[in-house]
């Protein structure tokens, strides 16, 4: 900003990778020492391995720049504070698998290229590259494999602990009190994977992206996208920092900064706001069937050494749900004495009383899962909303400026329950794509990614997940679970993906909600504190924290007592049901026509985007908090 006293912490780090960019005569990984302590003796560099704000401890302006906003109107609005801005050939919004190999496949080709000045950024929300991630994670090696040959020797060298090699696959439908095995279909079998804590993973693959210079900001929100006259994504703009409740900058106010890229990567993961508000731009959801959803979650166990079967897979079907709702449950026993435990529920669910988070907790009481667990200590929680619809939900995933990449576009390969190798792969498709384009643009301002979609269809993404199509929409049939379950096993060990049709996703999930006066009311079990717990007890596993004066990232489009008024004389509440994480509650208050009263506890929020995709209205906006914010998965 022309005339500041105060260089924001964002800007600085920019230079300070220019400086050691330049500083070196080869790649950035051969940088000097003493050209490095020479950048940091300015003490005007922030180190780009940690977080340049902590959560709750955000740094002050100056007096003479705060004075700028000191008087400023009720009506302040700070989209119009003039804000900073950087050029760079790509930024990739999101640190996870998919933004993380596209980085490091751009750097790659970059620096075999010579071409060292190529600027390649990634603004990842959480506080630490890895703090949001979340996955019960079984790794098929195929894309990490192409990415980093030598990854697992690296690996070892490193401190990720709990990559543990898959020994044994086991298969059970339950019910209440049983487990019967049936047979695990071909796509289950996980000889040669390895099960791994995903938040520990990506951390890893963010200090092999910052090897090969990639510049990896964490702490920071992409927050909105930038836009050339012609009509292209031209970069994206970080959050601000330090706004009040009341929408006007604090003593802390620091506006977001503007990165302007040749090409945009949106890779924030399931139902990103920006992958949303390009999606309806360009229509890139016009020809593929509505996208399904899932909800995970997860916690992870120190159980008793006795108790401890290494490298097994176990996944279960049926119990805890009727037979007319999706999902099943896993666990997975990985480095020292840790058990991977966790429950996915299909958010295209009809009754309104289900809670997802009850129904995990009845299933870890069921013989199979308690066995296991009891008298052991629950080390962490946490709960994503993740892609469900498979091949024919795929969008068009390039866009004027920019792409989706992995779950934004949503790739999982919901049979195999897996998606980490597919992001990864997407991510790095996309990056030889924009690399490509760039190099024969290099006046262009931003380009099309015109190769990217072939990619797509020429990798093995493509018939891998066009071979399991059939299998999630089979369970919309009117035996619910059980045809599903007959369908998938011919699916899997007969047809193989070869019938000539495909079944389609019927509806939106939240569309399939009912009214709750066509169900009984569900009373789930009070915790035990032993295997079981309180919502809000497990939140504060999550390391969830945002600061209390800041605005909610949670908007409901009619205000808190507009949505009410929709939602609450059909549903009874069904927000604070199907969020996992305690945010949403419906406290009585005499005061209102309903006798309760809407209530937002957006500082309980771990960014799963449950309510964003499950309300019945649709009046629930999801939006990026300020950065750093959200959970804090450390073994997740």
């Amino acid at each position: 900003m022309s005339g500041r006293s105060l260089i924001s912490p964002l800007r600085r780090a920019c230079r300070t990778q220019r400086l050691l960019n330049n500083a070196s005569n080869s790649s950035p990984r051969a940088v000097s020492t003493r050209a490095i302590s020479s950048l940091h003796a300015t003490r005007q560099l922030v180190p780009r391995t940690r977080p340049l704000f902590v959560a709750g401890q955000r740094r002050s302006i100056s007096a003479g720049a705060r004075g700028r906003y000191a008087d400023v109107e009720d009506t302040f609005d700070p989209s119009t504070v003039e804000r900073e801005s950087d050029e760079v050939d790509v930024c990739i919004v999101g640190g996870g698998p998919a933004g993380l190999s596209a980085a490091i496949r751009l750097k790659q080709l970059a620096n075999e290229d010579g071409n060292e000045d190529f600027r390649v950024v990634v603004l990842e929300k959480g506080s630490e590259i890895g703090a949001h991630i979340l996955s019960g994670n079984v790794l098929e090696p195929r894309a990490i494999e192409e990415l980093l040959p030598n990854w697992m020797d690296e690996l070892n060298e490193s401190r990720f602990e709990h990559g543990t090699p898959a020994t044994k696959d086991k298969m059970r439908f339950l019910t209440k009190t049983s487990a019967i095995p049936i047979p695990a279909p071909p796509q289950m079998h996980n000889k040669g994977n390895y099960i791994i804590s995903l938040s520990q993973f990506v951390k890893w693959l963010g200090e092999r992206a910052e090897e090969h210079g990639v510049e990896v900001y964490p702490g920071f929100a992409g927050a909105r996208l930038l836009y050339n006259n012609d009509g292209s994504v031209s970069g994206v703009g970080t959050g601000d920092q330090g706004i009040g409740k009341d929408g006007k900058p604090k003593d802390s106010f620091e506006p977001g900064m503007n990165f302007h890229a040749k090409v945009t990567l949106l890779a924030e993961g399931c139902h990103g706001s920006l992958a949303k508000e390009v999606s309806k731009k360009y229509q890139l959801r016009r020809d593929c069937q509505p996208q399904t959803y899932g909800l995970g979650l997860k916690e992870v166990w120190e159980v008793q050494p006795e108790k401890f079967k290494k490298g097994e897979v176990s996944h279960s079907l049926g119990y805890p749900f009727t037979k007319d709702v999706y999902g099943g449950g896993w666990m997975y026993h990985y480095g020292d004495n840790l058990v991977s435990i966790g429950l996915v529920i299909g958010l295209d669910y009809a009754n309104p009383w289900i809670a997802p988070y009850g129904e995990f907790q009845k299933m870890k009481l069921h013989p199979m899962y308690k066995s296991v667990i009891e008298g052991g200590k629950c080390l962490a929680y946490g709960a994503r909303a993740l892609n469900e619809g498979g091949f024919q939900s795929i969008p068009k995933c390039a866009f004027p400026g920019g792409a989706l990449i992995g779950d934004t576009a949503g790739f999982l390969n919901v049979p195999k329950i897996k998606g980490t190798h597919t992001s990864m792969k997407s991510g790095m498709l996309a990056a030889e794509s924009a690399y490509g384009a760039i190099q024969n643009n290099k006046e262009a301002s931003s380009v099309f990614l015109y190769e990217y979609e072939d990619k797509l269809r020429n990798s093995w993404i493509w018939p891998e997940l066009k071979e399991v199509r059939n299998m999630r929409p089979s369970f919309h049939s009117p035996l619910g679970i059980y045809g599903g379950i007959m369908y998938s096993g011919l699916e899997a060990f007969v047809f193989r993906g070869k019938l000539p049709f495909t079944f389609n996703h019927k509806c939106e999930d939240y569309e399939t909600t009912k009214p709750a006066d066509q169900f009984q009311k569900i009373e789930y079990p009070k915790p035990d504190n032993e295997i079981t717990f309180d919502i809000l007890t497990s939140v504060n596993r999550t390391g969830t924290y945002h600061e209390d004066d800041e605005p909610s990232h949670l908007v409901p489009a009619a205000g808190l007592d507009g949505h009410a008024e929709k939602d609450y004389p059909l549903y009874k509440g069904i927000e604070n049901r199907f969020c996992p994480a305690g945010v949403y509650e419906y406290p009585e208050d005499d005061s209102k026509d309903l006798g309760v009263r809407f209530q937002i506890n957006s500082q309980n929020c771990i960014h799963c985007k449950t309510c964003s995709i499950k309300d019945p209205s649709q009046d629930i906006t999801w939006k990026t908090p300020q950065g750093g914010g959200g959970p804090k998965y450390a073994m997740t």
